[in-house]
């Protein structure tokens, strides 16, 4: 028996070990920091990351203002600071992510459109760094609206655990 969860334990481990993942470049060496594509082998762990939303810059501000939430890059540093908690709870990184979507609310002072640059301000330092050249595969898009009134930013990933 022991013999037998041993064994178990060694083509378990040895399975794992064997997991890739594939960071596909964006055509034309594009510097970009997302991957135009992802693959990951069949024994790869998989971590579907329920969206996270900002935590409020200034708590003390009215609820739902621009003061309480901040500005799109503020809000965006805010998710990926409260992600990067999460993740370490998993035993996950940044490193670890091949998939985000990102949902972006209009911004009122931007006459309703997304403000993509404050959001890449705070994405880059979180992807395609020296430390964590990692990029992953990659959407953006503008919504409506979220959940929380002065909320501007919501980002959801799949994170591989090879």
């Amino acid at each position: 028996m022991k013999k037998t969860f041993a064994l178990t334990i060694l083509l378990v481990t040895s399975a794992c070990a064997t997991a890739e993942v594939t960071r596909h470049p964006l055509p034309n060496n594009s510097t970009f920091p997302i991957a135009r594509a992802v693959e990951v082998t069949a024994d790869t762990v998989l971590i579907y990351h329920s969206g996270t939303v900002p935590g409020p810059a200034d708590p003390d501000a009215e609820r739902s203002s621009r003061e309480y939430y901040g500005d799109t890059e503020t809000q965006a540093m805010s998710v990926f600071k409260r992600m990067e908690s999460s993740f370490e709870e998993l035993g996950v990184g940044f490193g670890d992510v091949i998939k985000m979507t990102v949902f972006l609310v209009g911004d009122p002072e931007l006459g309703g459109r997304m403000d993509f640059r404050g959001f890449m301000n705070a994405y880059t330092k979180y992807f395609g760094t020296e430390e964590q050249p990692n990029k992953p595969a990659r959407s953006a898009v503008q919504i409506a609206g979220l959940a929380g009134a002065g909320m501007l930013v919501e980002v959801e990933v799949v994170l591989a655990r090879p």
